[in-house]
């Protein structure tokens, strides 16, 4: 059985391979967001075309115009249903046309994969300066492997049902100061979220990357610990699974389970 890669390129954009595919999550190709700064890891650097780029929501930070544009090739976009409307309108028609609009329960074949839209406890709004509005969704990637991408999510009790999976792509962390409990995880619980669905190998994701401008010395701890804090927690309640905190750019390989 061949391996299975992934990928970190900061935040929540990993290229993950599996079975002669290669997916790409949530693209923020960019060192600059609005007010947001990138303080860590290499600009992204693509070194082909995706498949497809799987896109958990609207927020600016997952669903990033500017990114997508810059994403080579022609991949598929799967997309939470309605978000069609936002691509066509910031980049056309064509871009328009690769579309894949699926809600939690539905799912689409890229390849040899099987990509399942599945639920994410999150605003699944575009912003409060837009009235475009879509659910928030997470992944589960079936291929060789069996892989969860969260995208943005708080705990959800339908949580177990995902597992048991190979790996288990779990954001920690945030972009500011502050992080809010409503829709999201911090370390401790991410590693809860790990133990729910019990996972072989696990990746801590959405953290360490984006930090508002000047304000590098607030709170820094919640931009550095996040990953490792994780880890320490899933040590504890999830002995059994192995985590690895990738630096930006870094890959980690394994081999499936049979």
């Amino acid at each position: 059985m061949s391996a299975t890669s992934v990928t970190w390129w900061g935040h929540s954009t990993m290229w993950l391979a599996d079975s002669g595919v290669c997916l790409l999550t949530d693209p923020l190709l960019t060192n600059r967001l609005i007010h947001l700064r990138r303080n860590a890891g290499p600009t992204p650097e693509l070194t082909g075309a995706p498949d497809a780029v799987l896109l958990s929501h609207l927020h600016a930070d997952h669903f990033h115009l500017p990114s997508l544009r810059a994403v080579p090739g022609e991949p598929l976009l799967i997309v939470p249903r309605g978000a069609t409307t936002l691509v066509a309108r910031g980049l056309g028609a064509a871009y328009a046309d690769r579309c894949v609009e699926l809600l939690p329960g539905e799912e689409t074949t890229v390849g040899a994969v099987t990509v399942r839209a599945v639920e994410a406890k999150h605003d699944g709004g575009r912003g409060p300066w837009s009235r475009l509005r879509s659910v928030a969704m997470g992944f589960v990637i079936e291929g060789a492997a069996r892989t969860w991408y969260s995208g943005d999510t708080g705990l959800f009790d339908g949580m177990a049902s995902l597992g048991p999976l190979d790996l288990a792509l779990i954001p920690v962390g945030g972009w500011g100061p502050t992080l809010g409990s409503h829709g999201h995880l911090d370390a401790a619980d991410g590693a809860e979220a790990l133990r729910r669905v019990k996972a072989a190998w696990a990746v801590p994701v959405h953290y360490g990357t984006f930090w508002p401008a000047g304000l590098s010395r607030i709170r820094s701890h919640m931009f550095h610990d996040p990953g490792t804090e994780f880890a320490r927690h899933a040590a504890r309640t999830s002995p059994d699974t192995r985590v690895r905190v990738l630096t930006q750019g870094e890959t980690l390989s394994f081999e499936p389970a049979t």
